[in-house]
């Protein structure tokens, strides 16, 4: 071949070689002993119900049970306390007050038993206090304001005492009493003005404070971050007592409340949809009359509606992680809405993946953002310094390291395509590149290496569900073949030697939406 050819054949080669796209290399290195403190745990503070009475049911309860003990939830926090079917109010011939808390006893008592609190949810109105004959939902709570303000502070104050009684005063005083839900939705939550809601929450807030002073009470529990500044003017204005804020988000666009997902959502494509609305909130306390009040998101999802496949998807995983991420730590709690599907806003639902908001479907398979709690709780105490934005690095007294990384790739196609079209399919994720995951100072020994991941065909039980031909109801056999190709057991094990203090290095190839969690154990 004379010089001339062996130069283009050359040039040809260097020319494919830089053609090829280069491999994406994600790098995230820390050092074991640099401490950035205690790990924030504010993401197991409270998980969402949908209502009280649910909660005496045997599958729900075994549900709780499992989910507090795989993610650590501390509270819970649900619709419904004072609605009919919970059967606390009624009223003699004579217009006297009857109250009966033997429903709410059953449901208190099981949370105490499996080491659970309450976080208070004071409403919707109980039948015979009802002004009026709105309700919401298929278990229809009566959202009017009372007819009778002192009837309803009387209600509230006899049941606080009624806790006081059963539970103890230092037992209550950890638990956290929340004034309505979602007032700012009129007529759907709220048939009343703002004004009217302030009113409920100053007899409401007394009332609480009356039986013991150091019981912890707040709101205004709206929709959208709404009412926060108003509120906190509110009781200062009127002397009002107030421990914390709690207000509601979610990531999707358009609209509030939409229970039967006819309406259509699109997951926004702002980087910092939903996380915003939780930093400003924090923002609107730290500048108020009041900024050491305490911040509650009180629920809180990628998408508003019980009707949203995105919910049953891979991606929430991935979703659910990024936000906390971003929140840092401007709130005290965020409660993921809700643990469960069994959840009867729109009436029962008995298709086996609906969109519902659980992490667990009504036959008690684990979803994908299951996992990303279950990951979460699997956290050590103390976490590393971090300069990687989508993971979290942690150890405990032990000696053991713990590293959560995650991608998140909001891959929605944008606003001309709905949600409930878009996540229904099979949508497999592209590669992200390389991951590696290098920890430093490691003190010397043997480890126990176990890898656990969540993404498309990993723990994804909807995508399972799909290649099974969508049936429209599952035997039992069926079920069981879902739980066990999706049951979170590890995807590679290995012994590691460490010695004379070198790094620990681990490589990984990550696609959109993977999320893993790695479990370095100390033999």
């Amino acid at each position: 071949m004379s010089g001339k050819l062996i130069a283009q054949a050359s040039g040809k080669r260097q020319a494919l070689k830089q053609s090829k796209p280069s491999v994406q290399e994600r790098v995230i290195n820390v050092d074991y002993n640099k401490p950035a403190g205690p790990l924030n745990t504010f993401f197991k503070e409270c998980v969402g119900a949908g209502r009280a009475n649910e909660g005496l049911r045997a599958d729900w309860q075994q549900q709780l049970a499992y989910v507090r003990k795989e993610c650590g939830f501390k509270y819970i926090r649900m619709h419904g306390l004072l609605t009919d079917d919970m059967a606390v109010y009624t009223e003699d011939s004579r217009g006297n007050p009857v109250y009966n808390y033997m429903y709410v006893d059953v449901l208190f008592d099981f949370l105490q038993s499996i080491g659970m609190k309450p976080f208070v949810e004071l409403g919707f109105m109980p039948g015979r206090l009802a002004s009026g004959k709105e309700t919401i939902f298929w278990w229809r709570g009566n959202v009017t304001p009372p007819r009778d303000y002192d009837k309803w502070a009387a209600l509230i104050k006899n049941l606080t005492e009624h806790f006081t009684q059963r539970y103890g005063a230092e037992e209550v005083k950890t638990w956290y009493f929340e004034v309505w839900n979602e007032p700012n939705l009129s007529p759907g939550f709220w048939t009343g003005t703002q004004q009217d809601y302030f009113k409920l929450y100053k007899y409401t807030a007394q009332a609480v404070k009356s039986v013991n002073p150091e019981y912890r009470v707040g709101g205004p529990g709206t929709a959208g971050a709404a009412w926060e500044p108003e509120m906190i003017e509110f009781c200062q204005k009127n002397n009002v007592p107030i421990d914390f804020i709690s207000t509601h988000a979610y990531g999707v666009k358009q609209g509030f409340l939409d229970e039967y997902g006819q309406g259509g959502t699109v997951l926004d494509k702002n980087p910092m949809s939903l996380s915003g609305d939780v930093l400003q909130s924090r923002k609107e306390i730290a500048s108020s009359p009041m900024p050491d009040l305490e911040l509650h998101y009180t629920e809180w999802s990628a998408s508003y509606t019980p009707s949203d496949p995105i919910h049953d998807s891979y991606h929430e995983a991935a979703y659910v992680l990024q936000k906390l991420k971003q929140v840092g730590n401007a709130a005290n709690s965020m409660s993921y809405w809700v643990f469960t599907d069994i959840f009867e806003e729109p009436g029962p639902r008995f298709e086996p993946f609906h969109g519902g908001f659980g992490m667990l479907s009504t036959q008690g398979i684990n979803k994908p953002v299951f996992y990303a709690y279950q990951f979460l709780n699997r956290l050590g105490n103390i976490e590393l310094v971090n300069k990687d934005t989508a993971s979290w690095i942690s150890k405990d007294s032990s000696g053991n390291i713990q590293a959560m990384v995650w991608d998140f790739t909001n891959t929605h196609p944008g606003d001309s395509v709905h949600n409930q079209k878009y996540y229904i399919q099979d949508l497999p994720s592209k590669s992200k590149g390389k991951l590696k995951v290098n920890i430093s100072n490691v003190p010397d020994g043997m480890y126990a290496l176990e890898v656990y991941k969540v993404g498309y065909r990993n723990n994804d039980a909807y995508t399972t569900y799909l290649s099974m031909g969508k049936p429209q109801q599952l035997t039992k056999q069926q079920v069981e073949q879902i739980k066990r190709q999706n049951d979170g057991s590890p995807v590679y094990k290995e012994i590691i030697s460490v010695k004379n203090q070198t790094s620990f290095s681990k490589e990984l190839e990550l696609r959109e939406n993977d999320v893993y969690f790695l479990n370095l154990i100390k033999l």
